[in-house]
Formats: structure tokens, sequence, C-alpha cells
């Protein structure tokens, strides 16, 4: 049976109503803070990308890798963002094939999340009625991929980032736009048909001292850097899912993320807040708690 003919919960839509529904998303605004910052495209066309619009923020969705290439977030922290109950009802974006999709297969009765890109709280503002449809819009599995289960600083620290950055806003509108996605490499390690991605970024942007200012950051959950990654990996029970270390969280220069993703930032490189070094070993800069974070010139 096609998962999509499966029998569904009481008072759960069709896959024939949520496509209609989602017809009408209009998904991330480019001139949400005033100054244009455009989604975070591919700069290679022959990489095939899928631009899928929801309430509050778009997905930029590689079908060859079944994940997002990027996605980005308008949050408006004027409004209180609306306290709505988590559903973690997971579903296929019907826009797309499903086996175009890490579906939930990659996360069955192993120790991987379903880790929210765009996190479930950012787009849920406005209107009580939009609000609760942003809400129900991030768990779209476009919008998750595998992340290692273990909660510790460097993943709170992660998760509270728009939280921070939010109130850094509050004199300035405490408006931002958040770009976010994991790290897609070709050397991935492969895991029940999908290659897991070991690092993650977020790219913020925002207003301050009335110009255009942005900040990045790389959520590391490579094997443990205390251990040869290449030999951890090889080295996984077949079947099981790849060694993931603890989440490491560094502030880095958008231009480095630009680097690694292979995505085009737009304006938000020349106006990074942090320096940037030419010496690797003070380039990216970890951060074990929010009093680490540059966010001045």
């Amino acid at each position: 049976m096609n998962p999509s003919d499966a029998p569904l919960p009481p008072g759960r839509p069709t896959v024939a109503e949520r496509l209609a529904a989602l017809t009408g998303r209009t998904g991330y605004d480019e001139a949400f803070l005033g100054p244009v910052v455009p989604l975070a495209l591919p700069v290679r066309d022959t990489i095939e990308t899928v631009i899928l619009p929801y309430t509050h923020f778009t997905v930029v969705f590689r079908p060859d890798r079944r994940l997002a290439a990027s996605t980005a977030v308008c949050i408006e922290g004027r409004e209180l963002l609306l306290d709505m109950p988590r559903d973690d009802f997971w579903e296929f974006d019907p826009r797309l094939p499903e086996e175009r999709q890490a579906g939930p297969e990659i996360y069955a009765n192993n120790s991987l999340d379903r880790g929210h890109l765009v996190r479930r709280l950012d787009p849920v503002w406005g209107d009580p009625a939009v609000a609760a449809l942003a809400n129900a819009d991030t768990f779209h599995y476009t919008n998750a991929a595998p992340q290692a289960d273990v909660f510790n600083q460097g993943k709170e620290l992660w998760q509270g980032l728009e939280n921070y950055l939010l109130d850094h806003a509050a004199e300035y509108d405490r408006k931002l736009t958040v770009l976010t996605g994991p790290v897609l490499q070709d050397s991935d390690p492969p895991y029940r048909g999908l290659q897991v991605p070991l690092r993650f970024w977020k790219v913020a942007a925002f207003v301050q001292d009335g110009a255009l200012a942005a900040a990045a950051y790389v959520l590391d959950q490579s094997p443990d850097l205390s251990r040869d990654a290449e030999r951890a990996l090889a080295g996984a029970p077949a079947g099981a899912p790849p060694p993931l270390g603890p989440f490491r969280t560094y502030q880095v220069p958008v231009s480095d993320v630009a680097e690694i993703t292979e995505l085009e930032f737009g304006p938000l490189p020349e106006v990074d807040v942090m320096p940037v070094y030419r010496e690797p070993e003070e380039r990216w800069r970890r951060l074990e708690s929010y009093a680490d974070m540059v966010l001045h010139p």
C-alpha cells in the first residue's frame, strides 16, 4: 500500500485536501526587514531545487538528497509568538513524491530525532488562525533532517539562538529573518538510503543601527573530535545510524557558510557582524554560552 493511501487518523485531511490547502501559501517575504534578503539558492545551476512556500517560511528543497538545501523564515518578535500545542504529527508534503522526501522510515527504531530546520515557534505569529497554519506547516518532512537525540549544552545553545537574537534586536523592531539548513556534502554517511548531514548552518539577518546586519552559526554533530571521524564512521555497526558526536556550536563568518554549502547569500556576507580572521583557529568561534557571541563589528 502506498503511504498516501493508508487510512488517516480521524479528523486528518486527505492528501487532496492538503494539496488544495497548500496552494494558498505565500511563504517567506524577502523584503520583511525592509532591505531585501533573498532565499539562499545553490550557486551551481545543475543542482535541482524545488521552492516550497509555507506560512511565514519557505523551504528550498533538494529532491536528489531528499532534504532541504535551505529554509528561510520571517520572525515577527513585536507580536507575541503564540504558544500553540505541539501536535508532533509529521506528514509528507503532497507537492512532492513521497519517495523524494526523507520520511518516517529514516527515524523509526533508532536514536535519530526529526530535527526542525525552521524552528517550530518561529513562524507562529499573527492572527491565531494563521499562526495555527504556521505551526502545522513546520511538521512537514521537508522541514526536517536527522539529528542526534542527545540533549546537551551545544544543542540548547542552537535551539535558543533565535530568542537571544530577538532580545538583541528589541530596540530595532524585534524582527529577524533566519536562513537555516544542513551542510550537504558528498561525504555524508549513508543510512537507509539517505546521506545523513553532520553539520547544520544558520544565518540570521536583522536591522542594527539602521542598517542590515547578519550573523552566522554552524552546529557540528560529527563524531567526537577526540576520535578519528573517518574510522568512527567506517566502524558503525551494519544497519545502525552513523555515530553522531556531541553538538558543538560555532559562530562563523557568513562567507564560510556560503563556501561550505555552495549557496548564495546575497548581501549578507558584506554585512557580517563578526570580523573575518585569517588564522583558522580563530576564524570559527566556539560558543559555550550566549555571552561568547559577537553581535557588533
